[in-house]
């Protein structure tokens, strides 16, 4: 999704070598990760302006369509064939549960509660990758890791709790937000080993297409509602699915390729604090010093998280 890091476009045409668990990001992983954030950030403000006009997995067929498109022409162009075999599974089960399902939650839940709150609850998905990573990687569970993402989880909840202003969130929009966050948790688990057999170019564009797959029920709701959606609406859906899909996804898998799934994880913990800025910036939301606050305690727990 994002770019000045190897991307859909710039992804190995090998299958790259997992680093060590306790090994430091390479420069261009580190490129690719701080990209991957940016749009996944920018994503919680799109969907926000889109929900008002295309239902949940409306949203989410639409911006995995037009990622898809985008993806599979990259993978055409370069020529990469297909996954091998033995990565497959894996980018089923991401295919499904992260792309598929976990958009089609997140967007329902953005109907529900604000943006700032989506993204301190879906910021518990984390702990959940560094915890089943762990267990079911074989990663371990690093003293340093633990102790800044719970410094960041912190921040996320100071930044959630600013956020919602005392609004009294639906409690239904959290538990959808909550269920986002096991299914990109799960997801992520899922993709990391495939990423032991295939590039990121290959596991990002079949996962999306096994997503898109996945919402085809949700097609007469997504071409009855392009027909009236304004233009604004449809290209925040466009914007959804060439950046913080087919690149930001792109860029990710590039990253998690060379360091463990719970380090990587622990770097979207930035996302809440820069939920804020954007929504201040974008739709004029003034954020509380209780927010930047939370901001900071956000991006310092990932700064902790990530030394060796």
């Amino acid at each position: 999704m994002d770019q000045g890091a190897p991307s859909a476009v710039t992804a190995p045409a090998a299958a790259p070598t997992t680093a060590p668990p306790g090994a430091k990001l390479n420069p261009k992983a580190v490129a690719a990760a701080t990209v991957t954030v940016l749009l996944w950030a920018s994503a919680f403000v799109a969907i926000r302006s889109a929900a008002a006009h295309y239902g949940p997995g409306a949203l989410a067929l639409g911006r995995l369509t037009v990622g898809s498109i985008a993806l599979l022409a990259v993978w055409a162009i370069r020529r990469e064939g297909l996954p091998p075999r033995a990565a497959w599974p894996g980018i089923a089960l991401s295919g499904l549960l992260w792309f598929g399902l976990y958009m089609v939650a997140l967007n329902w839940g953005e109907q529900k509660v604000d943006a700032g709150t989506a993204a301190m609850v879906v910021n518990i998905g984390p702990m959940l990758i560094a915890l089943l990573g762990g267990w079911l990687l074989r990663e371990g569970f690093p003293r340093q890791l633990m102790v800044g993402m719970a410094v960041s989880f912190a921040g996320a909840v100071v930044v959630g709790l600013a956020q919602s202003g005392g609004s009294g969130s639906s409690v239904l929009g959290v538990l959808l937000c909550l269920a986002a966050a096991l299914l990109y948790a799960a997801g992520v688990v899922a993709q990391k080993p495939a990423l032991r057999h295939a590039t990121a170019l290959q596991a990002t564009a079949f996962g999306c297409l096994i997503g898109t797959v996945a919402c085809l029920p949700f097609s007469g709701q997504l071409a009855g509602q392009l027909g009236h959606a304004p233009l604004s609406a449809t290209l925040n859906l466009v914007y959804l699915g060439l950046f913080p899909t087919a690149l930001a996804f792109s860029t990710w898998a590039y990253a998690l390729s060379r360091t463990t799934a719970g380090r990587m994880g622990a770097t979207t913990y930035a996302v809440p604090a820069l939920v804020v800025v954007m929504s201040w910036a974008i739709l004029g939301e003034v954020p509380a010093l209780l927010s930047l606050a939370g901001g900071c305690l956000c991006l310092g727990g990932v700064a902790l998280a990530r030394r060796r």
